[in-house]
């Protein structure tokens, strides 16, 4: 996501390279190159030409400090722009009522419903909440069984009837069934609808009077650009929501509704959804979104990403087999699966600063690990612990076992031999350093 935007915005402030100072002549080709980007990139034209106009006032007249170029004082600027631009900081979801309830309009095809269950299971598994998801997209009995499908997968109830075509009856049963047994958060999961569609909009805007939600999130894919922005005004004239999730942004999206939507509609934008799976769902922050649009990478969200699926203690164990050399296959499957559950691979890399552009044209396939998998998988318990007794019939059997071949077998054993002796190396090093530090330094 962003990369046009990101590359054509490095190109515009190149132009300072090499420049003394800041002036009104240098400014002005800047930020007409910037104007440019961004409304390559779908934004709203009154919102381009506002954020250059604010960056080019702050820019004249700054003395530029020797260690800085012009152009980095430029970057520096337009981030901390862009930065009010989306918000300015995190936007938390309100979940006081007893229970909370949330609900969710937007387009039809915008994606409510997938969103729907990746809210649950993020209220579930981080915040503790023990949620109820309701269907009231009564036009699409589809819709209803995929609400289903999708909370059985994460272990949230559902509450639907499908013989029931008053959406506010539903919405207000859900409530008293959410009552009755426990549920402290009630998702309602609306029909798509176009805002021009009068009696659809008026159909939200009564179940909206009928269960007073303590949160109305607009649902929007972030893929329609300028045509997002246009719907959520139209929507929240209507229904006023509390803040904005941008979908599919891992999509071919140019950003134009994510530096758009606040500007426009004054609401913040709340989470974003980056893929298909139960746990791709991130709370959006402002900051960390320009750093990534400037190139900078987000080491912030990377590193969240991690400490979720590896827990301290875990790592004390690890670090002790590591020493010991006792790090085996079945370790090293274990450390695969945590790496795919923090998501896609191209995203994950290109929060590294300076990797995203590197890797730009390069396809990252999202498999690259099934085959190591397999290999592993076909092994029996004993030869992952003690590699060692592979032998050539073993690696025969493993081969076929696998549907992989006897070289790529030799291959994976040799590279996690190679592995584990780096990792004793590094181990040792930590611990030679300690050493040296608790050493007593010899008196003067």
């Amino acid at each position: 996501m962003f990369e046009n935007l990101s590359e054509k915005l490095e190109r515009s402030f190149k132009l300072l390279k090499g420049q003394g100072k800041i002036t009104e002549i240098n400014v002005a080709e800047t930020m007409k190159e910037v104007r440019r980007a961004l409304l390559d990139a779908d934004v709203n034209y009154k919102t381009a030409k506002e954020f250059t106009d604010t960056v080019k006032a702050k820019a004249l007249g700054q003395n530029v400090l020797t260690a800085v170029s012009p152009g980095q004082l430029m970057v520096k600027i337009a981030h901390d722009e862009l930065v009010q631009l989306m918000g300015g900081t995190a936007s938390d979801i309100n979940l006081k009522g007893s229970p909370a309830v949330i609900l969710l309009s937007g387009l039809q095809g915008s994606g409510k419903t997938t969103f729907s269950s990746k809210l649950a299971s993020y209220l579930k598994t981080k915040k503790g909440k023990n949620p109820l998801l309701v269907a009231c997209d009564v036009y699409r009995p589809a819709a209803i069984d995929q609400l289903h499908v999708l909370g059985e997968a994460i272990g949230v109830p559902v509450y639907s009837d499908k013989e029931n075509k008053n959406a506010v009856q539903i919405a207000e049963n859900a409530i008293k069934h959410a009552k009755q047994n426990g549920n402290n958060v009630v998702i309602i999961d609306t029909a798509g609808r176009l805002a021009v569609d009068e009696e659809m909009m008026a159909e939200i805007a009564r179940v909206k009077a009928a269960v007073s939600p303590d949160e109305i999130l607009f649902v929007v894919d972030a893929m329609t650009g300028q045509d997002a922005v246009n719907t959520a005004k139209a929507f929240n004239d209507r229904l006023d929501f509390n803040g904005v999730v941008l979908t599919k942004l891992d999509g071919d999206t140019r950003g134009g509704a994510a530096l758009s939507i606040q500007s426009v509609v004054n609401k913040p934008i709340k989470f974003v959804g980056t893929g298909e799976k139960p746990d791709a769902l991130d709370v959006f922050y402002p900051e960390r979104m320009a750093d990534r649009i400037l190139g900078m990478g987000d080491i912030v969200s990377l590193v969240e990403k991690a400490q979720e699926q590896f827990d301290e203690e875990q790592a004390k164990k690890l670090q002790k087999k590591i020493a010991k050399n006792q790090f085996d296959l079945e370790d090293f499957l274990d450390q695969i699966q945590r790496i795919k559950k923090m998501g896609n691979m191209k995203d994950l890399m290109g929060m590294i600063p300076g990797v995203g552009k590197a890797i730009k044209d390069v396809d990252i396939d999202d498999n690259a690990f099934k085959g190591v998998e397999a290999i592993i998988r076909a092994m029996t318990a004993e030869e992952r612990s003690n590699p060692a007794l592979i032998n050539g019939s073993r690696r025969n059997r493993i081969a076929k076992g696998s549907g992989t071949s006897v070289q790529e077998v030799n291959k994976l054993l040799k590279q996690f031999d190679e592995m584990r002796k780096m990792m004793r190396i590094m181990s040792d090093r930590n611990q030679m350093s300690k050493l040296m530090r608790n050493m007593p330094k010899p008196q003067q």
